[in-house]
This record gives structure tokens, C-alpha cells and sequence, in this order.
């Protein structure tokens, strides 16, 4: 029986509850786990130890035989470990030589996440370790067709996307915590309208989160970065049209009471304002209005380029063409990327790099500094 469902409601609990706590570490323990009854030839998959990650993969992999490899992260999701230096070359080769895994299997292959790609080199784990990195696809949910495929992912596997479910988690990931504070706060300042707050709260973070299609235009690397926040600031608006619409509708025509409408203006500015702080940053497919990468572009030495495809294996948002005549990657759509930087972490000849205004920042740098919280690169 496999791992994954051998206490099905106390996962589902834990699940739930890793869900509303997405936005902060939740730790498991590392180490080796078996899934169903894995022998010598079964796939190795390494993942972080956020604990909702591990669940998740747990659960994908229900009915497979496979091993799993749970490296230190810190207990952050994958790529923000990675991105963050948190999941690192070190904890990798740490995983594979601590373990035991190498005597439990006769092949020396292991499946990282692609988005690990940030911040893991495959290059320096087959030089330290001799065991060879695969890029498995981006959402865990993909992993059977991956290895049903001969370990082989399709462009739709290796493309990030913010579906319905995922943008309905993360306006989740944000609300309840933002909720418990917003109670907290309303208890001690407003006690007669503290549901009511939290209820704005979920509603507020639902809206935004769910309508992101109908706003995604305004965000992105190539626009300004005021329109990301006249996306809270329309959101506010529209609720207090809304608002001052039902006062006047309940009051039957009899106006509307100042006092209360000044009170849910300022209270609801301060939410939409809370919960739309960074709303590229809470989706896989944009970058952080709070980092300066996002004013960085993608540029390739082409008399370095040997066409590998490294870069076209881990880029998430298909930034690039391999044209194997020519030995040559092109970057048609380079508008499109997201500086993650994980094509210039594996490109093996340094191809790679990110231009700036006033210069480039190299390979070597990309490789040894991460960002922080805010964008910042360091050691």
C-alpha cells in the first residue's frame, strides 16, 4: 500500500491546513521514502521538504513504485527554495550520498523538479556525485506521464500556468492569514464589524485572485510598475461602489450614512492594498513587482551557443527554439520570460546571461548569488 494513503483523513487535515499556511516553511523530516514497493530499477524523485509539496507527491505518485528522495529546503515550496538558495547544489548531493539511495538501486538517474532548476546546477551534481540529473515536469500531477513516457516531458509539462485551482489556492494562501490578523485587529478597534471585515478580507482575495485573466495585461516585466498597483486600488473601487450601492438600496432611498461609508472605505483601501501587495509575485507565470530582475533581460552569446537545449529543458515559460541544424538556441519569445535565471544556471558553455541598463550580470553571479524575499541578490 503506498505511502500516500495510509491515513487518508489525517492527510487530507494536513493538506488543508499546509494549504492555508502555504505562505509560510512547513518543515517534514529529509530522507528516504519508499513509495508502494520499489526495487533496484524503480525512478529516484527528489523534492524539498515543504510538507505540502511531499504530500503532493506522495499522492501523484500513488500506485507507482518509486523512491523518494525529501532534501532540506528549509521547508519553502521548490521554487522559491531553489530561487532562494534554500535548496542548493550541497542539499542535493547531501540527499544522494547520505541516504542510502545509491545501494538501493542499480542506475545512478535522478528527477528533480524542473523548477529546482533555479538554484541546482546538473552539472556540479554529476561531477560530485556521478548520478545524472532529469528535469520531471513542472506540475507534480504530471509525474505518472512523465515516467509512463519514458521520462520524457512534453512542452505542456514543462510550462508553468495559473489555472482556476491554483489561482482559488492562493487566494486561500493569502486570506486566512490576512483574515486572523484582520479579526485580531477589528476585535480591539472595531468590535461590532469584525466579521464583516473578515468576510471583505475573503472576498477581496477571491476577486483579485480569480480574476486574474482579466487583468493579466496590466501586469508583466514590460509595463509599469504603477499599473500592478492601480489593480488593488480598481478592486477597492469597485467594492465601494458596490457597498454605497446597497446602503442606498437598504436605507430605501434614504442616502447613505457617512460615518459607516468612511469607516468600509478606509477599511477596505488597506485590505485591497494588503492582499494586492505583489500580485505578480503570487503567480507562477509573472515576476515579483518587487524585485528589480523583472527589469532585466535574457540575451545569448550565439558564438558560445552550442544548442544543447538545456535552456529549452528547464525555461518555464518557453522562452526558446533550439535550432539543432545551426546548433543554435533562439529566443523568440523572450518577452515572455520571467528571469528565473535557470537557463543560465544549466547552460553548460555560459551562453547565457541577463542584460542590464548599465551592463550584464553573469553566469557566475546568477549561479552563486540568490534573491531574497525583496529581490536581492546575495551570497
Amino acid at each position: 500500500m503506498s505511502t500516500a494513503s495510509r491515513h487518508p483523513v489525517r492527510t487530507v487535515r494536513i493538506e488543508i491546513m499546509d494549504t492555508l499556511l502555504r505562505m509560510f516553511p512547513r518543515r517534514v523530516s529529509t530522507g528516504l521514502v519508499a513509495v508502494g514497493d520499489p526495487g533496484p530499477d524503480a525512478p529516484v524523485l527528489l523534492t524539498c521538504n515543504f510538507r505540502l509539496t511531499v504530500q503532493r507527491v506522495k499522492r501523484a505518485l500513488a500506485g507507482l513504485d518509486a523512491w523518494l528522495l525529501v532534501a532540506d529546503g528549509n521547508g519553502i515550496n521548490v521554487w522559491c527554495a531553489a530561487t532562494g538558495g534554500h535548496l542548493t547544489d550541497h542539499d542535493v548531493v547531501r540527499a544522494l550520498k547520505t541516504t542510502g539511495i545509491a545501494e538501493r538501486v542499480d542506475h545512478r538517474r535522478v528527477i528533480l523538479p524542473q523548477l529546482a532548476a533555479t538554484g541546482v546546477d546538473a552539472a556540479t551534481i554529476r561531477e560530485k556525485t556521478g548520478w545524472r540529473v532529469l528535469w520531471g515536469p513542472v506540475d507534480v500531477e504530471d509525474v505518472p506521464d512523465y515516467l509512463a513516457a519514458g521520462r520524457r516531458a512534453s512542452d505542456a509539462m514543462r510550462t508553468v500556468s495559473f489555472p482556476w485551482p491554483a489561482r482559488l489556492e492562493m487566494a486561500v494562501a493569502w486570506a486566512f492569514p490576512v483574515s486572523v490578523l484582520t479579526a485580531l485587529i477589528g476585535l480591539i478597534v472595531w468590535p461590532s464589524a469584525w466579521p464583516e471585515l473578515v468576510a471583505l478580507v475573503w472576498g477581496m482575495g477571491l476577486a483579485l485572485f480569480l480574476a486574474f485573466p482579466l487583468y493579466a495585461p496590466l501586469l508583466g516585466s514590460g509595463v509599469p510598475a504603477f499599473t500592478e498597483r492601480a489593480v488593488p486600488l480598481l478592486a477597492w473601487a469597485g467594492f465601494m461602489a458596490l457597498y454605497l450601492a446597497a446602503q442606498v438600496a437598504w436605507s430605501n432611498g434614504g442616502g447613505i450614512d457617512a460615518g459607516d461609508a468612511l469607516r468600509w472605505a478606509a477599511a477596505s483601501l488597506v485590505v485591497a492594498l494588503v492582499v494586492g501587495i505583489d500580485l505578480s509575485g503570487s503567480t507562477p507565470v509573472l515576476k515579483s513587482g518587487l524585485h528589480a530582475d523583472r527589469r532585466l533581460t535574457i540575451a545569448l552569446d550565439a558564438d558560445l551557443c552550442d544548442g544543447a537545449g538545456l535552456c529549452d529543458a528547464v525555461c518555464p515559460v518557453r522562452v526558446f527554439e533550439i535550432d539543432h541544424h545551426r546548433k543554435l538556441a533562439l529566443l523568440p519569445r523572450a518577452h515572455a520570460c520571467v528571469q528565473c535565471g535557470a537557463c543560465i544556471v544549466q547552460c553548460p558553455f555560459d551562453a547565457l546571461y541577463f542584460q542590464t541598463r548599465n551592463g550584464v550580470i553573469t553566469p557566475e553571479t546568477v549561479r552563486t548569488y540568490k534573491l531574497n524575499l525583496m529581490g536581492k541578490r546575495g551570497a
